[in-house]
């Protein structure tokens, strides 16, 4: 296997993924609207798929590099983590090779193997860890002979039989009565690996949208015509790869490349990553700017962009966050969805809020961008979900300009009762993050969502479209009526011991349920300091912080 072969499996695997993420989406655990674990899945694949498309390049050590490093930027919730490690061990296996033979791909998916343990502190057994680990143990074991296509078929049925058992490795599977869905996404990649050996034709029917650049019919190109006069310049953007034969990569100085670029443009964003320069300029003249970057590396990719076209919004794609320009010892990061949230958390004292949150994970490039936005020696992370968690970790670990805490918050309760507390005044990050940490620990956060489907949790008996209540992974009750569902979860919560209450509300309450619900609490508990926010959030009608 060469590294066009290579290239081949891994996008037959996504359109196969793509083509079934809904499916995957829907071997949902809770019953709510959340499902994105296929979502997910395909986001870190194509951007392995995308980072090798115009390649011709046939050494599979240079593919596999390029197509583990997109799937790492592009990872998106704890399956898109640990998808991108299994790849990143089987770029490990595959370093220095042009092409493998049959022992050197078995040792490569051992090595994704490793890899993927590894990036999870306290590995769960029942997930697509285990779907892949024993289907590469169930190919090595039963096939029969050296012959690449029984390889790929015993590799798909070993990820079969393991999958059908994950019920039995995870109760909560099992209460729910569902197969792991990271595990689902793995058998359809290697099912569209088979496909691609045996020529079959993958149809590519999902409707994901793709963040590459517009199609040139969506473009308005008499906004520039053989009169006008270039007056904004160009947008540029690249990922240049620094290489040993043009530069000595450890004392490559990020800074000091951002003084030059200022030379030759504006609205400059760039940051490194690895030996990755990502750059974001604004200039007349990107020839120079290549000129200039071409002395320390090669292009992975390129984007020019005239910015006369910046009325046709979706030609010109603005840096996401405005960068602090002078540069400060703390600084705050955290994630949300909702107007009102958002603005909540940046008056409690985010510099940037990443947008996301219950199924729309944000990537790993996502938060790399804030980071950079951020400019801060310091700098705390709330992540506010468990599914985001993982990737926020894994940022950490790839962002070197900055100390990176993250405060291992998992909804959106902990994250604001954490954020109450920040003093950035404390002497070090250590304080910073102890006091954080103190006022997550004495919170409790109940959620409020509309079920889509029936199951039992907890003992819970759920029904289709009634409203559940639940804090963590407990499931803790259920009701056809909304404001119902939220008094039993307020007395399950233990409403009667606390002092305070924080109620925000999703974009989809109406004011007169609102004013109810305020009411409700204004007469049962007249002692408790209460206050209503109007959240904006997508998922959760009610968010209950205590």
């Amino acid at each position: 296997m060469n590294g066009q072969d290579y290239k081949a499996f891994l996008n037959a695997g996504y359109k196969m993924l793509k083509a079934n993420a809904e499916e995957v989406n829907d071997l949902n655990v809770f019953p709510i609207p959340d499902g994105d674990t296929g979502d997910n899945m395909c986001s870190t694949m194509r951007g392995g798929v995308e980072a090798i498309a115009n390649s011709d390049e046939t050494s599979l050590s240079v593919v596999s590099e390029k197509a583990a490093r997109g799937m790492l930027l592009n990872a998106r919730g704890n399956s898109g983590v640990i998808l991108s490690q299994i790849f990143a061990g089987i770029n490990n296996g595959f370093s220095s090779l042009d092409e493998a033979d049959f022992d050197q791909v078995i040792n490569a998916l051992e090595e994704g193997v490793k890899s993927s343990y590894k990036a999870v502190e306290k590995p769960t057994e029942g997930t697509i860890l285990t779907v892949f680990r024993e289907a590469v143990a169930y190919a090595k074991e039963n096939a029969t002979s050296r012959d690449k296509q029984e390889f790929i078929d015993k590799l798909f049925e070993g990820a079969e039989i393991s999958l059908e058992h994950t019920p039995e490795l995870l109760d909560v599977l099992k209460e729910a009565g569902v197969i792991d869905s990271g595990g689902k996404g793995v058998c359809y990649i290697l099912k569209g690996v088979g496909a691609c050996l045996k020529g079959e034709e993958i149809e590519d029917s999902s409707a994901e949208h793709s963040h590459s650049s517009p199609a040139v019919k969506d473009i308005d190109f008499s906004l520039f015509t053989e009169d006008s006069v270039m007056k904004f310049g160009y947008c540029t953007e690249f990922l240049l790869r620094l290489t040993r034969s043009k530069t000595d990569i450890e004392k490559f100085n990020i800074d000091t490349f951002i003084e030059d670029l200022k030379k030759l443009g504006d609205s400059i964003v760039a940051f490194l990553t690895g030996t990755i320069v990502k750059v974001h300029i604004h200039s007349f003249n990107p020839d120079k700017i290549f000129g200039y970057a071409l002395q320390y590396g090669e292009f992975l990719t390129v984007k020019v962009e005239n910015m006369t076209l910046q009325h046709n919004e979706t030609l010109v794609e603005k840096p996401k966050y405005a960068k602090n320009e002078k540069r400060k010892k703390f600084g705050v990061v955290t994630v949300a969805t909702g107007e009102g949230l958002t603005q909540v958390f940046k008056d409690q004292g985010a510099d940037v809020v990443i947008e996301g949150g219950q199924g729309a994970n944000p990537s790993l490039e996502d938060f790399l961008d804030a980071y950079n936005a951020v400019n801060a020696d310091e700098i705390f992370v709330l992540p506010n979900n468990g599914n985001i968690l993982l990737v926020a970790n894994a940022s950490a670990k790839e962002y070197d300009k900055s100390i990176i805490r993250v405060i291992p918050s998992k909804s959106i309760g902990e994250g604001y009762s954490a954020l109450s507390m920040l003093d950035l005044t404390l002497p070090d990050g250590d304080a910073v993050a102890d006091v954080m940490l103190s006022a997550m620990s004495e919170s409790v956060t109940g959620l409020i969502s509309k079920a889509t489907r029936e199951a039992n949790l907890n003992s819970v008996e759920i029904k289709k479209d009634d409203y559940v209540g639940f804090s963590g992974k407990e499931m803790l009750c259920d009701d056809p009526d909304r404001l119902t569902a939220c008094y039993r979860l307020l007395k399950k919560l233990g409403i009667d011991e606390k002092y305070f209450l924080v109620a925000f509300y999703g974009k989809d309450v109406p004011e007169e349920e609102r004013a109810c619900f305020e009411k409700y609490v204004q007469e049962n508990y007249p002692d408790i300091e209460f206050y209503g926010i109007d959240g904006g959030q997508d998922v959760f009608d009610f968010v209950f912080v205590m």
